[in-house]
């Protein structure tokens, strides 16, 4: 088990992006959270193997219909188990 950690930049706010990194996620059985940035960007943190993760980051650099990508920032570490769903966080 691996963690992805993300940062997604572009027209990614304001355009359904954290519902479409959810359903993406739920639907590789990944866990983790989402949530907007003050900068406009968005992160993205999930966990599970790699070749989910792998699989993940690149429908993130597709993104919603009305989301433009500039950019996906990722790194790969160890898992750390801290979820147990894949969930949209609110500040």
């Amino acid at each position: 088990m691996e963690r992805l950690e993300a940062i997604v930049s572009g027209r990614v706010q304001l355009v359904m992006y954290r519902d479409f990194a959810t359903r993406k996620a739920r639907g590789l059985g990944l866990v983790g959270e989402v949530r907007n940035l003050p900068d406009g960007t968005v992160r993205v943190v999930a966990e599970g193997p790699r070749e989910k993760l792998e699989a993940y980051e690149k429908k993130l650099w597709k993104g919603s219909f009305l989301a433009k990508v500039a950019g996906v920032s990722a790194t790969y570490h160890p898992a750390t188990g801290q979820y147990k769903y894949f969930d949209i966080t609110y500040d």
